[in-house]
């Protein structure tokens, strides 16, 4: 029985994951190509600890396609470090996140998640694809951003490219100043696991600095009480927010003007709603690197064994 579950859970996630879209693929590589940030709106940051902090929040495309994203030099985007804070114990925890050694029990927008008005009370790492982007903190020398700063608003979606798919998530949780240094690229859980396979544990991250984080600015990113914040597990609630991230991603290539669902900038149900958790201070998870990477299958056959 444990095997079973374990073949469905995985082909769910599979199936959740989806090939990168052509102009999305021709953006990552030209980022690649460019080889660092032009338009740095902040730097200092590190994706590896003892690292020579050279990564910044990108604003080279924050004009004409509205995105922040993540980027190093010489080619380098970020790692993914694993985050499991939010709601701990529910039915999807497979135990995986308890080799973390800093789990917190609250994100930065648990006060937004209960605005939407369901049972949910905050985002859970084994269910929701949530990215830890901005660093805040007020200890002397840290480097800090705030992504709200340049239109990014919390729990919008995001996008992520990494190990040759695309996936989507939203915008959960922030950086905080416990770390000797400020470090960039994190992702809850779940996120880490439609990407790189159940190898990842609350311990065990992804090292390589090839993942591109993606964050869109405006209003018409958020998807608010549209979303299903109450799902149970990844698929149910990654589904619930990849027709605004399909929208959302059109923008890269384009001239950044797609347009919003009609009705204003708050149309989508809950896009003004909430504010942001000042009491939360994000800690760092997973460190250590996994150099095994889940094997996809395709899709095809996820829907086979699914159904």
């Amino acid at each position: 029985m444990f095997v079973r579950n374990s073949l469905l859970v995985g082909l769910a996630t599979v199936a959740t994951a989806r090939d990168i879209p052509a102009n999305v693929k021709s953006f990552y590589d030209t980022v690649r190509a460019n080889g660092q940030c032009t338009n740095p709106l902040k730097s200092g940051f590190h994706s590896i600890s003892g690292d020579n902090g050279s990564f910044s929040y990108c604003g080279d495309h924050s004009t004409d396609y509205k995105v922040i994203y993540l980027q190093g030099k010489n080619g380098q985007l970020a790692n993914m470090d694993i985050d499991c804070d939010g709601i701990q114990g529910s039915a999807a925890d497979d135990g995986r996140c308890g080799k973390s050694t800093d789990t917190q029990s609250q994100t930065s927008f648990a006060g937004t998640v209960r605005s939407y008005g369901t049972s949910q009370k905050d985002l859970d790492a084994n269910i929701h694809p949530y990215v830890v982007f901005g660093n805040e903190g007020s200890r002397a020398g840290y480097t800090t951003f705030n992504p709200q700063s340049y239109g990014i608003k919390p729990l919008s979606v995001m996008a992520v490219v990494c190990n040759n798919k695309l996936i989507y998530g939203v915008w959960g949780d922030e950086n905080g100043d416990d770390d000797a240094e400020a470090m960039i690229g994190e992702a809850s859980i779940s996120l880490a696991t439609a990407c790189f396979g159940k190898s990842i544990t609350g311990g065990n991250g992804y090292d390589g600095n090839d993942v591109l984080y993606i964050a869109f600015a405006g209003d018409d990113a958020v998807p608010g009480k549209s979303a299903k914040w109450d799902a149970k597990n990844y698929s149910d609630f990654e589904s619930s927010i990849s027709a605004l991230g399909d929208k959302l991603v059109a923008r890269l290539g384009g001239n950044g003007s797609t347009p919003p669902p009609s009705g204003g900038s708050c149309s989508w149900a809950g896009h003004c709603e909430g504010t942001n958790d000042p009491n939360h201070k994000e800690g760092r998870g997973a460190r250590l690197s996994s150099s095994l990477l889940g094997v996809a299958l395709p899709l095809a056959l996820a829907t086979h064994w699914l159904t």
